[in-house]
């Protein structure tokens, strides 16, 4: 089965990630690259395309999924924070 590396895990075709734009993407392809293409479960945009190891890519739990179902720019603001913080 095909997987990209991930900073917390691998990403294979099933699983959902969080792609650049903070965006759960179900994961539809790995490349021979090791980027990823999925469908975005916030507005179905597709394909969105991230590399793991350059974007940061990572699968996402099943509570921050939610999290980001429920409110995608309270998700957006708290991981914009979360990244802010890890630089400082």
């Amino acid at each position: 089965m095909a997987h990209a590396p991930g900073e917390s895990g691998e990403i294979f075709v099933g699983t959902i990630y969080e792609d650049c734009a903070y965006h759960p993407v179900l994961c539809t392809a790995v490349h021979d690259d090791g980027s990823v293409s999925g469908i975005s479960l916030i507005d179905s945009s597709e394909p969105r395309n991230c590399a793991p190891v350059g974007c940061g890519a990572f699968p996402l739990s099943v509570d921050d999924i939610v999290l980001a179902l429920r409110d995608f720019e309270a998700y957006v603001a708290r991981r914009t924070e979360d990244l802010r913080a890890e630089v400082e």
